[in-house]
């Protein structure tokens, strides 16, 4: 399930960057009827055969993906005036507030503020840059949820290191608590990035609410609040709720205590799988993501990736084969990685035997191609019951 939901998220990032590049290329709006349906639209549209492709993976695998939502992220990839979204404020990104007009900020709003509460302030931004998170839309929504660092009418108190109210579901609830505030920090700023974007967390998970986000839902500060986020979804129920944090923002940013450094402005950068850069009938894909294209060239043996200027920026190293040793008689040659693939009805025995290829696959943690059927890549062994010699 594991596999499959990883596969499931980097085949639907993909999909969403390949369609947004055909849109832009041939001026189609996403969101207009008919121009991006899924099999099972297009078979209630009676233009295509009786499959519930994809949504129903999407459900089987509690992903949350809807069309709808791909149609919207569709849209939000393009960019431009098209997009809908210009103007917004990623909350992905590098931080525009300095520590010191984030501390001259909050000591205007707060003149009894706790000097271990300014002590702090640099947290937002050093536990922001780690997961790729604007620090300082993280510590202005901290002011919001904390009334500046009073605590007044807040669900939760210095004490407990938790400075976005993160646990209090509903009236009366205490809400979390933390060792140390930079534990406390850092537990937010992982809450924001599971809102913000599906990459995965660069330190171990201590949100211990992450798992309850729907990944990447609200790109966009606005989005944070349930009633303006284009699926329902964030992290507020309140009306206005990212309106009110980029006000906050807005008011630390025209404060003295430093240059604002703002976010270094998008390009347009596309990354191609290609077997050359000529050989343009070979290409797989392109991403933005040079990760996700890395991903694709793996899956495409001979494939590389190319820049827009034709270098090529990524090539898989040459496998080297093995051996392994299979100490069980009857372990299954199939026709494919994984269980889910069909077995040819034979089995290894006991003995060596040469890897010339790994994948993953269902069943298993890895999956090795056997030498004598490399011609035509159809007899997989699982790894799991071999040794490697």
């Amino acid at each position: 399930m594991v596999t499959a939901k990883a596969v499931a998220k980097r085949t639907y990032e993909a999909a969403v960057e390949l369609f947004a590049m055909l849109c832009k290329k041939y001026s189609l709006d996403p969101l207009a009827d008919g121009v991006v349906i899924s099999h099972r639209e297009g078979h209630n549209r009676g233009i295509a055969s009786n499959h519930g492709d994809p949504e129903h993976l999407w459900t089987q695998l509690g992903t949350g993906y809807t069309m709808d939502g791909f149609r919207k992220a569709v849209r939000a990839a393009m960019g431009g005036a098209s997009s809908g979204t210009d103007g917004y404020t990623k909350i992905m990104g590098n931080a525009a507030a300095t520590a010191e007009q984030m501390k001259a900020y909050l000591k205007a709003k707060n003149p009894g503020v706790a000097k271990s509460v300014l002590d702090m302030v640099p947290l937002y931004l050093s536990e922001g840059k780690a997961e790729g998170v604007r620090g300082d839309i993280a510590f202005a929504q901290s002011c919001l949820e904390t009334g500046n660092f009073t605590f007044s009418g807040s669900a939760v108190t210095l004490s407990q290191n938790n400075f976005c109210g993160m646990g209090v579901t509903s009236n009366g609830m205490k809400g979390n608590s933390f060792d140390t505030p930079q534990l406390g920090i850092r537990a937010q700023v992982q809450h924001l990035k599971a809102y913000a974007s599906t990459d995965a967390l660069e330190n171990a998970c201590i949100d211990p609410r992450f798992k309850y986000v729907t990944r990447g839902c609200a790109e966009y500060a606005e989005w944070l609040g349930q009633k303006e986020n284009p699926d329902g979804k964030g992290w507020a129920a309140g009306a206005g709720y990212g309106g009110k944090i980029l006000s906050i923002l807005k008011g630390i940013l025209g404060t003295a205590g430093g240059t604002p450094k703002p976010a270094p402005a998008e390009t347009e950068a596309w990354y191609r799988v290609r077997k050359s850069w000529a050989d343009v009938s070979s290409q797989k894909g392109a991403f933005k993501s040079l990760e996700n294209a890395k991903k694709c060239a793996d899956e495409h043996p001979g494939h590389s990736v190319f820049d827009e200027s034709g270098k090529a920026v990524y090539t898989k190293a040459a496998f080297q084969p093995y051996l392994v040793r299979v100490s069980i008689p009857d372990l299954n040659i199939r026709r494919g990685p994984g269980t889910d693939k069909p077995k040819t009805g034979k089995y290894t025995g006991i003995g060596n035997f040469t890897i010339v290829e790994e994948a993953d696959g269902e069943g298993a943690s890895r999956w090795g191609l056997l030498k004598s059927y490399r011609e035509k890549r159809s007899g997989w062994i699982s790894l799991d019951h071999a040794s490697r010699i």
